[in-house]
């Protein structure tokens, strides 16, 4: 029933945010499209200032990011001049395509006043779609539908899933939702896509007998069934769709092939991948690499 159990592992994306890494992971890479998954918080003593949590300027290729926040707000800024701020319950999505850069930034500590909590993942282009424009969609919670039933409230995130779909935008087929189950509350994963996982946010799950928890991602056979019951009031994000193939995966790059990664890191060692027009002054630099000469020019910050 199931093929694998991935519990997280702790990870930083900023001076003061650590996250739970959930995928890739070395046994198991990617869950149909999605490549990628970041469960950053709960985080209830915000720094002051709160810019100590922010993500600075950096490149992707390749794939979407999808921002989902259950708490506090981020504010996005990207190449295409995109500032927009992202609410609990909306959707942040950002298509880098051939080259991108964004930063994520925490400007507001009255928004913050709750605590953060969000969830990032990555979706990998099909082949045909790694070199498209880049783009940028904000979906507000109006947008996303939300099914309920006796101990069961979920909303569609992305793709198709139980009946449900919506407007957000996909290059390949797939499913993501939020799922909030009451205790003792029966639930099933929809059947129409061939890989399906399950994350754990909060609570706890048991399935034939067996009891999991928080912080770990249950990745299932398409060829069963499980029959999932809410030990506690739990809160679910679950996702999949259809395998896109082998993905080459280095810091922020996603590609089909391994000499594209190599072309991006030069090109923003080299300033190919414009920096935001409205937050150009710092950026992450390359991380270190080995097969790679020392001393190499960085990003013009001011490109």
């Amino acid at each position: 029933m199931l093929d694998i159990v991935i519990e997280a592992r702790k990870a930083a994306v900023s001076e003061a945010v650590a996250v739970k890494r959930i995928l890739p992971f070395r046994l198991r890479r990617m869950v149909g499209p999605f490549v990628f998954m970041d469960h950053a918080g709960p985080i209830a003593n915000i720094p002051t200032p709160p810019s100590a949590m922010d993500v600075l300027p950096h490149p992707h290729i390749g794939l979407s990011t999808v921002s989902y926040l259950f708490g506090g707000q981020v504010t996005h800024r990207d190449s295409l001049g995109v500032q927009q701020i992202i609410r609990p319950g909306e959707v942040n999505w950002m298509t880098a395509g051939k080259g991108i850069a964004h930063s994520e930034r925490f400007e507001d500590p009255a928004a913050l006043a709750g605590g953060l909590e969000m969830i990032q993942t990555w979706v990998a282009l099909p082949e045909e779609d790694e070199e498209c424009n880049p783009a940028f969609d904000n979906y507000s919670v109006e947008q996303l539908p939300v099914y309920t039933d006796k101990g069961i409230w979920m909303r569609l995130i992305a793709g198709t899933a139980y009946g449900l779909k919506n407007s957000v935008e996909t290059h390949s087929p797939l499913f993501y939702l939020h799922v909030e189950l009451d205790a003792a509350t029966p639930f099933a994963l929809p059947q129409e896509h061939s890989e399906r996982g399950l994350y754990i946010v909060k609570g706890s799950i048991e399935i034939a007998g067996n009891v999991y928890s928080a912080g770990q991602l249950l990745v299932f056979n398409k060829e069963n069934d499980p029959l999932i019951i809410a030990k506690t009031q739990t809160s679910l994000m679950i996702l999949g769709g259809e395998p896109l193939g082998e993905r080459y995966i280095w810091w922020n790059f996603v590609s089909s092939r391994k000499e594209r990664i190599e072309q991006a890191k030069e090109d923003w060692k080299q300033g190919c991948i414009v920096l935001p027009p409205n937050d150009n002054h710092e950026f992450i630099p390359l991380p270190d690499d080995k097969y790679k000469t020392a001393g190499a020019p960085k990003p013009n910050p001011l490109s």
